[in-house]
């Protein structure tokens, strides 16, 4: 996969921890965003040194905080319901863990569970709830997962081709990937613009379409079944790019931004966020 040919979308800031200026570059093969300049390997990290950074922390020191957390309990029982809808209980890897919630659920359920995170700080906590991490990706045998989840997470790899390669090569043949990415082409993500939360540069690097998806997913012989919406992350998202734009959180106005785009994406079918099911061809 080659991404030229880009053209200079807009410019959006790091709202949450250096107030940098990056700018956005769409490449029209593939209707995919890309955050330009990408941070280094080295420098990545900082990037996520900050105590808002929400899904690496259990606090609920906040308003906002314990409304995250509240969703985020109905989410895990609709995660867990999903999964059990696409396999039968098997082995499970979570990449991107965080604080290790829905393998917990999971692993209640029945599943076998594994999971990757690259932080530090979230992983302790997940291990305190008696969650097995591997390392990395390349430590775990070829074609040993039922189901492989990314909740959040795609959009923040450095190197896109060769994690959609990893996960080809550790999916069993039978198996399915559930991927979930927030999508640029939502009610919510025009109304805001650059303000929109969920561009969240630079830990975002890739802001994916439809298109996107599952161009990039063919190209490893996995094929596209299912886009799912996600209707919570709508009024989230709407929350945050509201402080963004505003410096306050207008719950009010959130809500009905947020109600609006859900009510949009039933017509266009672009909701704020979306599930994609993805199977071996």
């Amino acid at each position: 996969m080659s991404f030229q040919n880009n053209i200079f979308f807009q410019k959006v800031r790091d709202y949450s921890v250096t107030k940098e200026i990056f700018e956005l570059h769409h490449n029209p093969e593939y209707d995919l965003l890309i955050t330009f300049p990408k941070p280094s390997l080295e420098k990545l990290p900082s990037y996520y040194e900050s105590e808002d950074y929400i899904s690496h922390t259990d606090g609920k020191r906040s308003l906002f905080e314990r409304m995250y957390h509240f969703i985020k309990n109905i989410a895990l029982k609709n995660k867990v319901k999903l999964i059990n809808a696409q396999s039968e209980k098997g082995k499970l890897l979570d990449i991107g863990a965080g604080t290790g919630d829905f393998l917990v659920a999971a692993k209640n359920d029945g599943w076998q569970t594994t999971g990757i995170e690259p932080s530090a700080k979230a992983k302790s906590i997940a291990i305190s709830k008696g969650v097995i991490f591997a390392d990395s990706l390349s430590d775990l045998q070829d074609h040993s997962f039922d189901v492989i989840t990314m909740w959040h997470v795609l959009e923040h790899v450095p190197n896109l081709e060769e994690y959609i390669s990893e996960l080809k090569r550790l999916l069993k043949p039978t198996g399915t990937i559930v991927i979930a990415v927030p999508n640029f082409k939502s009610f919510d993500a025009n109304y805001y613009g650059r303000f929109w939360a969920a561009y969240d540069v630079p830990r975002h690097i890739w802001h994916f379409s439809k298109t996107a998806i599952k161009k990039l997913f063919a190209e490893k012989q996995l094929e596209l079944k299912e886009v799912l919406p996600m209707k919570f992350d709508s009024f989230y998202v709407s929350l945050l790019s509201e402080k963004y734009k505003t410096g306050k959180m207008n719950f009010v106005r959130a809500f009905f931004v947020g109600l609006k785009s859900n009510k949009s994406g039933k017509q266009s079918k672009e909701y704020s966020s979306h599930i994609y099911i993805l199977k071996n061809q």
